[in-house]
């Protein structure tokens, strides 16, 4: 009772946020997912220390990148291709997933790799090692979410919807670019 109260009245306050500042709400939900996304990551690989400054990045990346970006792309994207149109379904998704996944994993790749302080050969050496595999795993698992995501969850809902999956995601992929530093 008391949980689906504190639920009941952080979706008001959420609500209200959307309503009178769209784009500063999701930015800011991206930056607590993606931060925590990676402070989890962090637990379940059972590194020696929390690593703060990595927390901040990723925080850093969800409240300047993908925040904004998501909140301006599902803007368009109905748009581009209103719902209910024939073959709307379809089409939202592949925009999405050969549009929107491989631009916002490439960004991903290069600004966290100049964030921890690489060169800009660097960052593109790790992106190109890592995008095309990572763009690989994206469209399995994210694929069936955001058919789900761009046709039948409404506008506003849609960053939410994507932050909550995103959190475990993060957790995967702040994993892979630890494994692969740990590599070097």
């Amino acid at each position: 009772m008391v949980v689906l109260s504190v639920l009941q009245k952080g979706l008001i306050s959420y609500n209200g946020c959307l309503a009178s500042h769209p784009l500063v709400t999701k930015s800011c939900t991206s930056a607590v997912t993606a931060g925590l996304g990676d402070y989890l990551g962090q637990l379940i690989s059972r590194q020696h220390a929390v690593d703060l400054c990595s927390i901040a990045r990723y925080a850093t990346f969800g409240l300047l990148v993908t925040g904004p970006l998501a909140h301006h792309f599902y803007l368009l994207l109905d748009h581009l291709v209103r719902p209910g149109k024939r073959g709307a379904a379809i089409k939202r998704l592949l925009i999405d997933r050969f549009g929107f996944a491989p631009l916002l994993l490439f960004l991903s790749f290069y600004l966290l790799a100049r964030m921890e302080g690489k060169s800009h050969a660097g960052a593109l050496r790790e992106v190109r090692v890592k995008w095309f595999p990572t763009l690989k795993m994206n469209w399995k698992v994210w694929t069936p979410i955001q058919y789900i995501n761009v046709n039948h969850v409404p506008q506003q809902y849609r960053s939410l919807f994507a932050n909550f999956v995103a959190l475990f995601w993060i957790m995967y992929l702040a994993n892979k670019r630890r494994q692969a530093v740990k590599k070097d």
